[in-house]
């Protein structure tokens, strides 16, 4: 199985991290100042190598790297079982030791939790501890900090990602277009692994579908700030204009909200969200039918200024918003019902009758058409799949109905 490319050339040595010159030169200091400070927080972005550096560390000075991901420690008893034993034995090869607590935000701050513990661990500590760190200036973290050097990591600037993903292009014996290579370089803003994913897509898929992954993305990015205004932003005057920036079709739209309701409304709010999403579709009912495209004035109104009039406080919590779950749902039905379509077509060509005749009779096609009848109507894999499973189902169903009857 092929690496994946963030894995592939993960920086292993120093020398391999680019445009963190400073950092490096931080965390050895830190490491040869050990024990003056117990414990390093390596702070920044994803994405900017924070795991990697301490990767790098542990194979520069031929040191063994015990590795934890914070979100498993939770809570004292986790952190006592896992992390006290690893800071205080010695290496089973006698060698140095380096732990590793990555995506320390996932870590607890209560008085039952994982951060008070935490501190008294760094304090009894024989090893080095490197925390890694999305945002440490939380207020939480502010004993933590008191314990522990800071580095902090910067977003790497696109000429230095250029210059990354040329030399990785190099490697593969691949070539990309100047203008893709440039756009990945922009969309990764500063996160290497973002590049090195959006990398991979074009190497694999394409680079049109690469483009198009780019679009959906700048789509989605417009519709998150769209339902933020609609849901926390006060009710005003231009609550019922808050979708005439979305790249988006209103009945799009109203999926996004639909499945987003629940995330910012509850309880009455909740009924008076979902009772204008009702009216909404009412009135893009009546469009449809009857072609009234003077009804989109209403279905907008009920969808923006009914939706967010439902809550008298707006919430200015952070939500992460997710993609509506009845897209992926109509797409994969209407992926299935292409296929179908398409092999109801051939089977009519062959055997000279109408589409719709065909289609009525499209159930027993899968146990109709035989090997050499696939080959006849030129059917590509993915229709040759489909028939597969719809023999499948079919002979199961037969099976069920045999074993009920005796």
């Amino acid at each position: 199985m092929t690496l994946p490319l963030i894995e592939k050339y993960r920086a292993s040595r120093f020398s391999e991290i680019k445009g963190q010159d400073m950092a490096v030169h931080e965390i050895k200091t830190f490491f040869s100042n050990f024990p003056r400070k117990k414990a390093l927080i390596l702070n920044g972005p994803v994405g900017t190598g924070k795991t990697s550096m301490t990767i790098a560390l542990a194979n520069e000075y031929n040191l063994e790297l015990f590795e934890l991901n914070a979100s498993d420690l939770r809570n004292r008893l986790k952190l006592d079982e896992i992390l006290k034993p690893a800071s205080t034995q010695q290496s089973l090869f006698n060698k140095g030791k380096i732990i590793l607590i990555d995506e320390a935000d996932g870590i607890t701050a209560s008085d039952k939790g994982g951060l008070p513990e935490l501190l008294v661990l760094i304090s009894k500590s024989s090893f080095p501890i490197i925390i890694t760190s999305n945002d440490i200036w939380q207020r939480k973290f502010s004993l933590l900090r008191q314990k522990c050097q800071i580095v902090n990591l910067k977003e790497l600037k696109e000429p230095i990602l250029t210059d990354i993903i040329i030399e990785i292009l190099k490697k593969e014996n691949k070539q990309l277009k100047k203008e893709t290579i440039t756009l990945i370089s922009k969309n990764a803003k500063g996160d290497v692994r973002s590049a090195l994913n959006d990398l991979q897509t074009a190497i694999s898929l394409g680079e049109d579908v690469l483009l198009s992954e780019f679009s959906e993305r700048e789509k989605q990015i417009s519709i998150f700030e769209t339902l933020k205004k609609l849901f926390q932003n006060p009710l005003t005057s231009e609550t019922f204009e808050v979708f005439n920036n979305t790249n988006m079709e209103l009945d799009e739209i109203a999926l996004w909200v639909e499945e987003n309701i629940p995330a910012e409304y509850s309880g009455e709010a909740l009924a008076k969200a979902y009772e204008s999403l009702s009216k909404s579709d009412i009135f893009k009912g009546r469009i449809y039918r009857q072609q009234y495209w003077r009804f989109l004035v209403y279905q907008n109104f009920f969808l923006s200024f009914g939706i967010s009039s439902s809550s008298k406080t707006k919430s200015q919590k952070f939500t992460q918003y997710k993609p509506p779950s009845r897209i992926l749902k109509i797409w994969l039905s209407n992926q299935k019902n292409a296929k179908k379509k398409s092999i109801v077509a051939k089977y009519a060509q062959i055997s000279h009758m109408s589409k719709k005749k065909a289609m009525k009779e499209s159930f027993f096609l899968p146990l109709i058409i035989d090997k050499h009848t696939e080959d006849k109507l030129d059917l590509d894999e993915k229709e040759r799949e489909y028939l597969m499973e719809k023999r499948g189902a079919i002979i199961v169903s037969n099976g069920l109905n045999m074993y009920r009857s005796e």
